[in-house]
Order: structure tokens, then sequence, then C-alpha cells
């Protein structure tokens, strides 16, 4: 990776962050390096959020909370733990995913898609639009789009895809754009966008702009097109930071043979395909010079950082966090504190290593334990 400092680049820097999809596995992950980034004084300093699935609940409360936090002279919110870290923790532990999945099946009058936008509602987000969002930083959170087959994108500033087109500055609710970005298929998805042509901006979208494609919008998890949520920010930022909580596809040695049970194995496939050429193409232009930043995920080893003074992270045990099942449904309060550990340790090594090295090292994780046994 590129070890140069932010502060090198000759013109004016900007910064994106991606934060990957893997349900509440990945929102605790994410919330653990927003936190390390917090006391960095680097949340205001990130211009884009662009967030799939898990991280998409923990980017859009941030964004939600932003003008409740009371940022320092550093740029580190002295409020995070009561406005961000307190109620995601509260929030991940509901169980979400198998109450939608059966109340929509019990339901034959509800789209699964709108149980779990009520759900989000109902226990996040209440009425916020995306015009709540601060117009500063950037928020974007990213569905895939059914019909079109790209990433739609939904932001205060617009949402849509180029091929269908954009709606400016979108009234739709937060809590159905974050049920957008993480419903999963086949169980929780999908969710579906009942718009009018004239909502969107005349001039945009290329081949799609048919009445089919724009008044009714059929979305899906953003991780099938695009799990780390890279497109938004790879092709126009300098300086990309990438925090993956993004499962691994684990090999079988007796593949289901049922031609119903074999989706379930293709869209293992599949997602691990798409995430092994996003990772492979962040780290590739950092490794080409082309962009400035960091990777680090829930796979990752703390000692490949090399960074002076990292938590102790024995891989033995953040792989067992790694692996933890991609759900909306609460783990142990034990596991929930060592994932955002781990966030915190990893983002931490990262950061010092390839984005400040004159940043100082962290001197404890957040919650006693470490990520495990020997942490």
């Amino acid at each position: 990776m590129n070890d140069k400092k932010l502060e090198e680049k000759e013109k004016p820097q900007k910064v994106g962050m991606c934060l990957s999809g893997g349900g509440y596995r990945a929102t605790l992950f994410h919330l653990g390096a927003l936190w390390r980034l917090n006391e960095f004084g680097m949340l205001p300093k990130i211009d884009r959020y662009s967030s799939v699935s898990g991280g998409s609940i923990m980017a859009a409360w941030l964004g939600y909370k932003w003008a409740s936090l009371e940022f320092d002279e550093n740029g580190a919110a002295v409020n995070f733990e009561k406005e961000i870290v307190a109620p995601i923790r509260a929030f991940t532990c509901k169980k979400i995913d198998y109450l939608v999945m059966l109340f929509g099946l019990l339901n034959p009058f509800k789209k699964i898609g709108d149980l779990l936008s009520e759900a989000y509602q109902r226990h996040l987000f209440g009425n916020a639009t995306l015009q709540d969002l601060p117009e500063k930083p950037e928020f974007i959170f990213d569905a895939s789009n059914a019909q079109s087959g790209v990433l739609w994108e939904f932001s205060r500033k617009r949402m849509g895809d180029y091929r269908v087109g954009y709606v400016n500055h979108p009234k739709q609710l937060l809590a159905q754009a974050v049920a957008a970005s993480s419903a999963f298929p086949p169980f929780l998805s999908p969710v579906i966008l009942n718009l009018r042509e004239s909502d969107f901006a005349k001039g945009t979208g290329s081949d799609l702009k048919t009445k089919a494609f724009r008044t009714r919008v059929v979305l899906m998890d953003g991780g099938v097109y695009d799990n780390m949520g890279l497109e938004p920010v790879i092709k126009d930022f300098d300086t990309v930071l990438v925090s993956d909580a993004g499962g691994k596809m684990q090999p079988i040695e007796r593949p289901k043979i049922f031609w119903g049970l074999q989706v379930f194995r293709i869209i293992s496939i599949t997602d691990n395909q798409v995430r092994a050429l996003r990772k492979r193409q962040v780290i590739g232009m950092y490794k080409q010079g082309e962009r400035l930043g960091t990777y680090w995920g829930t796979f990752s080893h703390i000692a490949d950082y090399k960074a002076d003074g990292a938590l102790n992270c024995p891989p033995e045990e953040t792989l067992k966090l790694a692996k933890l099942t991609t759900r909306l449904w609460t783990y142990s309060r034990k596991n929930q504190e060592r994932l955002i550990n781990w966030g915190y340790a990893i983002c931490d090594a990262a950061i010092r290593k390839h984005v400040d090295a004159a940043l100082p090292s962290a001197t404890d994780f957040p919650y006693a334990g470490g990520v495990g046994n020997g942490g």
C-alpha cells in the first residue's frame, strides 16, 4: 500500500470512506472503526461515506445524529459514546430478520421490504427523511436495482442510477433507504419504490428512461452489486478508506444437489467473487499509487500492518469474529463488544501505518476482554 500521508498531496484532498455489508457483524465492526476514527479527529475530515447493508445501518445513524455531535478543537466528538455507540448497541440487540420474514409470510397485504423499512423506522430513524442528513459530510446508501442491474444510490442530494435517472433532493424515508440497502435476497427483498416519471430530473438517465423503469423501482441489498460500497467513492476521491466486514465463502465437501437449494450456494459464490474483485481493485490502486488510504477487514491480520503499538489481537480469535453469522439478529453481549474492539483495533493499526504515522497508538480497547481469549 502507499504510505504517503494525506497532507503530502499538493491539491485539495477529497477523502471517502466505504463501509461494507455483513449484517449486525458489519454494523458493530464499523462502529469500532468509527470510534477510533473519532478519537483521531478524522470523522469531519471525511467528505463522503458510502455504505452497504449492515454498513448502511451504521452510516445512516451517524448521518442522522451528525447535528447532535459536539466536536472539540481536534475534530473529535466528545459525546460519541452517548449519541452513537449506545443507541447502536441497543439496536443490534433487536431481533429483526426472522421476525420480518415471519410477518411477511403471515401477512399477504404487507411486502417484506416494507416490514423491514418499518422496523428501522420504529427502532432507529422515526420519520426522518434523506433531507435530514447533513450537507457535509455526504452520506450515500447503496442498493442494487434489480431492473437496471446497476447500483442505485440514496443520498440527500439525489437518488437513482445512471441508467434510469436521478431524483433530486428526494424526500424518501431514511429507514426505507437503509432497508433497500440491506434487503438481502431472497429473504428480505425486495424494497419497492413507487415513484412518478415527473420525479426524475430532466436530462438524467441513459437507456432506461421509461415509465416501466421509473414508476416501480425494485431494489435489493447493495452487496449484490458492490458489497463494499466502493463505486460512489473510488472514481472521484483521492483518499479511500475501506472498512470491510464481509464474509468469505467456506468450502463444502457435499454441496446440495436439489435445484431449490442450489440457489443459496450460487448466491455465496457470486458474493464471494464480487467481493474479491472489489478488494483487488482497491488494493491494486493503493499499490500503484493511484489512491491514498487503507483497507482493513474482519479477516485481516493485525500483524500484517506492522504498526508500532498495535493492540493484541490473536488471529485465532479475530477469525472467530469474522465467521460469525451474517444476520440482523443479536449476538451475545461479549461478541458485540469483541466485534467493536476488533474494528477499533484494526482501524487503529491501518490508519497509523498507511495514513498518518504521527497519530498516537491506542492505549486499550473500548471494552475489557479485547477480541477474545488472550486479547
